[in-house]
């Protein structure tokens, strides 16, 4: 077991941690010691996961819980699991996410990428705020990316009815990881909990996987160029536990530095009338 790290003592929950960017992020979280509450959603994948964590750390004391994020019920269970099982709560960091070639509906009636990317993150941060206040001071990451730059959102067409592509749709769920750090941030300012958003950087892994040959031969080609999971994995543990990071939130950040998102995701406006379509599409009202 990780001793000493800066983690030591601390409660995480990780989202998405049964591959790539999110499997490199639970694998140093427990090396710098945190108390661990993975979420993944395949059964395989989370025992190949708790596999990997305890022949690279020796650790076998990580809770490893199985949720589909696409699904708000499935949202709500996991965080009364989680609300059951840790007193506490340090850091919480929202990294599960999809990119869908297809438009694609979840069980709730919408649209596949936004509801996982985005909704998911609201929902799951709205139902554990208590405990993380409670825990204070507090983080909360949110795992964007700079392919927010070509995602402009639309709200009134959230759904993306009126026309589907998969980086424009990609795209506008992580603007809205983007606006909804930035809003929380805003609402949260003199409670002790900090919360910021990132981009990992391009990665190899298996976000985009599995949308059809051609596409997977594309994935294949373009992932010689990309960063492995470990490095996209820095900028996630620089957040959730540095103590440079301490105080500071609603920023957008990459290779462990501050950036500027686009314009579009900068507008405290959209911000809070996007907030107000994710409380109407969520039922749920933040304390």
């Amino acid at each position: 077991m990780a001793a000493g790290g800066m983690l030591q003592g601390k409660t995480v929950l990780l989202t998405g941690a049964s591959s790539g960017i999110g499997r490199a992020t639970a694998v140093g979280l427990a090396q710098q010691g945190a108390t661990l509450l993975l979420v993944g959603r395949t059964p395989e994948r989370c025992a190949e996961t708790l596999a990997e964590i305890r022949q690279r750390t020796g650790r076998d004391d990580v809770a490893m819980l199985q949720a589909d994020l696409s699904s708000q019920q499935d949202v709500r269970r996991l965080a009364g699991d989680v609300l059951a099982r840790a007193e506490r709560l340090d850091v919480l960091v929202n990294n599960a996410g999809v990119t869908l070639a297809r438009r694609e509906l979840t069980v709730d009636g919408l649209e596949a990428t936004f509801a996982t990317n985005h909704l998911a993150y609201f929902l799951l941060t709205g139902l554990l705020l208590p405990r993380l206040r409670a825990s204070a001071p507090a983080r909360i990451v949110n795992v964007a990316s700079d392919a927010h730059r070509i995602g402009k959102l639309d709200l009134d067409d959230l759904q993306n009815e009126r026309s589907y592509g998969v980086m424009r749709v990609y795209g506008q769920s992580k603007a809205a990881n983007i606006l909804f750090t930035q809003e929380l941030a805003r609402r949260l300012t003199g409670t002790g909990v900090t919360v910021n958003c990132l981009h990992p950087g391009g990665i190899r892994s298996n976000l985009g996987r599995g949308n059809g040959p051609i596409l997977d031969t594309v994935h294949r080609f373009v992932s010689i160029f990309l960063k492995s999971p470990e490095q996209g994995a820095r900028t996630s543990l620089h957040l959730a536990s540095s103590p440079e990071v301490e105080g500071i939130s609603g920023r957008y950040w990459k290779d462990c530095h501050e950036h500027a998102p686009s314009a579009h995701a900068r507008d405290p406006e959209l911000a809070r009338r996007l907030w107000e379509k994710s409380e109407e599409l969520t039922g749920l009202r933040y304390p």
